[in-house]
């Protein structure tokens, strides 16, 4: 089995390495950040990624609320789950929650981007989670549209059941250009200090083979039923540029879930948090302290307030 990623060599500069700590929970090893004072936020990445994700937009949420941001299962320092049930999207939820409950946690407010949306949701439809808001960054909530879901699972286990797989993903990654044209492919312009973090978790075939894992195991079409019946007011924050998951998806499921409200952002990619974190730290704390709706009333979709240029990675 390759080797996960090591703290020590791996994690020697990592991000907000200062509020890193390790925790039990779940089974699990997970490696979780904790930062800040106040209520209780909860940052959850999406496939493939890690706490690095949230480099700088933690330390700007960190002023008003305490800032709860693990690694996901099989994901950068975290542990990957023992069975192939742990990297079901239930799985997924229910990990997490066993996490908050070791660390005595329970967020008023979920922030998830892409597959870190799904899992909020799952948590809060099963149960795991109650919070004031669920945010979703660019999230990854629905079947996307024509994708043959069961060959696409089926394709996925078989990736994952090819050994040498991870490590040739891995291999090629060192280099660099394979990472630069991921990131490319998300519609984001990150800088070379970002990219590097992405290679740094593209080039350890655990982590490569724990993601595809995850994506073999991954079926979206419970929670696309489910997703009516959410009883948490959601805000869905959709970028312009995002190649990743279409922006018309978060349009998708504005419709699905009563008193959504949908605020849109032009210019931006799938990792928009990555390339505006002021942006967003300022759109979620506008976000948790709106007031909520009344039950069953629905919110107007609509851009977000113009504001001045922010400071941002890769330009």
């Amino acid at each position: 089995m390759s080797p996960r990623l090591d703290w020590a060599r791996e994690g020697r500069d990592w991000p907000n390495r200062a509020h890193s700590r390790f925790v039990d929970a779940g089974r699990l090893r997970w490696h979780v950040q904790v930062a800040g004072e106040g209520p209780p936020v909860l940052l959850l990445h999406g496939t493939g990624a890690a706490t690095h994700s949230w480099r700088e937009l933690l330390p700007l949420l960190a002023r008003e609320y305490t800032v709860i941001a693990p690694d996901l299962p099989g994901h950068g320092f975290t542990g990957a789950p023992m069975s192939r049930s742990g990297f079901t999207l239930p799985g997924m939820a229910a990990l997490t929650a066993e996490l908050l409950g070791e660390l005595g946690m329970s967020p008023t407010l979920i922030v998830g981007h892409s597959a870190g949306a799904a899992i909020a949701s799952r948590m809060v439809l099963d149960g795991h989670a109650a919070p004031a808001q669920l945010i979703s960054l660019n999230g990854a909530l629905l079947p996307l549209p024509g994708m043959p879901v069961p060959l696409f699972l089926a394709v996925g286990r078989l990736m994952v059941a090819t050994p040498l797989l991870p490590r040739l993903v891995a291999r090629r990654a060192v280099d660099g250009r394979m990472v630069a044209k991921l990131m490319d492919s998300t519609g984001s312009v990150i800088d070379p200090a970002g990219q590097a973090l992405y290679q740094r978790l593209v080039s350890n075939p655990a982590h490569v083979r724990d993601v595809l894992s995850m994506m073999a195991n991954w079926d979206l079409r419970a929670l696309q039923r489910d997703l009516p019946r959410l009883a948490v007011p959601l805000v869905l924050i959709a970028t312009g540029n995002d190649r990743t998951v279409p922006p018309a998806e978060s349009g998708r499921v504005s419709r699905l879930v009563p008193g959504s409200r949908l605020v849109e952002l032009p210019g931006l990619g799938h990792l928009a948090h990555e390339e505006r974190p002021e942006t967003f730290a300022r759109l979620i704390a506008e976000a948790a302290r709106r007031p909520a709706p009344p039950d069953g009333a629905p919110e107007p979709s609509g851009t977000a307030p113009t504001a001045p240029p922010q400071p941002s990675l890769g330009g």
